[in-house]
């Protein structure tokens, strides 16, 4: 661009050249003072623009290169000499006008005369161009102190950019330290994958015969399983289901003796008679001495209480376990302080028969055809629900178990009591005793009740 400007600066300069009379000559000494006055006028125009510049008034053609602006990067006008034509001396100009001025002198000695008013017009435009330059560069001065602003608005913003690149930084650093360390995880993990992968291999092979041998540990367990079936069916068939199973199997000996009805089959402790009335009886009852209290809750009349040699209740929940399906007879034995025995044989005995849940139902009595020596005080009681102190089940509308100091089928309330209280003969008070009364009353305690069951003959 400012070879261009200096190209258009010669072109002026030509332009000016060309009107210049070709064929004048003057002698030598005009063209001294010419040339001396054409000295004097550049050293007044160079005084002046040495005392603007010194002044602080910028000048339109001269680059002081101050506050670190580049002279090619400023639009302030350029002196320089032309030396593309031998005719100029001087060519000024702006780099925002375009208006190139040049200032020559002529080798053929022109018309002073005229180059004179030349250069008068030449200073007079000089003089409008700093002029119209410096009114700009005033208006120009009013712009430092938002340039001055924005220059430190920007410098705040690089400083803060400046921050933000040096965080970045730290963080690169982090990453790729942490990157770093996964990489080497890496590694490890793939060396230990390399590493293990045999045992893997060793593992599987291991599995499989594991399960092999499971399959064939599983196959085994099968056949033990049917095995143990077939045995434990043999047993069932051989383990005695009351007492009288177990006197079937050639024992005669009374006593103690583990049973497993088909509705308990994890048996259970029973007394067995095998001597009165052709044995193979089971016990689930006996008072003889008084020595246990038979005054109980319903918890203890369900599972049962006391010493099977001796004084017991076997529990509802077994007798119904022994009975549930029917087919049992029941006899009650019985002796007074007198030593009179006396007993009752029921043909048909059951307690929940055909019950899905005998507690809920009350573990009612079933029985009927009595024969006998002793009478009959129990009919009466068959189809009663079994009351106790704290569940009372009977039709009276007192509690019959409480007001009579026992435990039975009540109805309202008794015929027999034989879970009352051991009184030792004859008492005052009315049938709270070992009460049976068709043989004794209602106010004599017997001294021995046995209650026992067995499978009717030929069932």
């Amino acid at each position: 661009m400012l070879n261009d400007r200096w190209t258009i600066m010669n072109n002026s300069s030509s332009e000016l050249d060309s009107k210049r009379p070709t064929n004048h000559k003057r002698c030598c000494s005009f063209l001294l003072w010419s040339f001396v006055t054409l000295v004097v006028v550049a050293v007044v125009a160079i005084t002046t623009v040495l005392i603007l510049y010194l002044s602080q008034y910028p000048l339109p053609f001269i680059s002081s290169n101050r506050g670190g602006v580049s002279p090619s990067s400023s639009s302030t006008p350029v002196i320089s000499t032309n030396p593309r034509d031998s005719g100029a001396l001087v060519s000024v100009s702006r780099v925002t006008d375009g208006e190139p001025i040049s200032i020559f002198l002529d080798p053929n000695c022109p018309d002073y005369s005229e180059s004179f008013l030349r250069w008068e017009a030449l200073q007079s435009s000089l003089l409008h161009k700093l002029t119209n330059h410096n009114s700009d560069n005033w208006q120009d001065t009013g712009l430092a102190p938002r340039l001055a602003e924005e220059l430190k608005a920007l410098a705040g913003h690089a400083h803060h950019l400046r921050l933000e690149a040096d965080s970045l930084k730290r963080g690169q650093a982090v990453l790729e330290q942490r990157l770093d360390e996964l990489q080497s995880e890496q590694r490890h993990i793939m060396q230990v994958l390399s590493g293990g992968q045999s045992g893997v291999s060793k593992l599987s092979a291991g599995f499989t015969d594991s399960v092999l041998g499971l399959q064939r540990e599983t196959e085994s367990l099968r056949r033990l399983t049917i095995e143990l079936k077939k045995d434990s069916n043999n047993r069932a068939v051989q383990r005695p289901r009351d007492c009288s199973d177990v006197m079937a199997s050639g024992v005669s000996e009374e006593g103690v003796y583990s049973v497993f009805p088909k509705h308990d089959p994890d048996g259970f402790m029973v007394y067995c008679d095998m001597s009165t009335d052709g044995g193979g009886w089971t016990v689930i009852q006996r008072r003889e001495d008084g020595s246990v209290n038979f005054f109980r809750d319903w918890k203890a009349y369900r599972d049962g209480f006391g010493k099977t040699t001796g004084e017991h209740w076997l529990g509802l929940q077994r007798i119904y376990s022994l009975t549930r399906s029917g087919g049992y007879e029941l006899r009650i034995d019985m002796a007074d302080f007198d030593n009179a025995t006396a007993f009752a044989l029921y043909g048909d005995f059951s307690v929940g028969r055909d019950s899905v849940n005998p507690e809920e139902d009350g573990y009612p009595l079933a029985v009927d055809q009595y024969s006998g020596t002793a009478g009959d005080s129990l009919l009466k009681h068959s189809g009663m629900q079994f009351t106790t102190k704290d569940r009372d089940q009977d039709q009276s509308e007192n509690n019959c178990a409480a007001y009579y100091q026992g435990a039975w089928w009540y109805r309202n309330c008794h015929t027999s009591n034989l879970n009352g209280q051991y009184l030792k003969g004859g008492h005052a008070s009315y049938a709270d005793g070992v009460e049976w009364s068709s043989w004794t009353g209602w106010q004599y305690s017997l001294r021995f009740t046995e209650m026992k069951i067995r499978p009717k003959q030929g069932s």
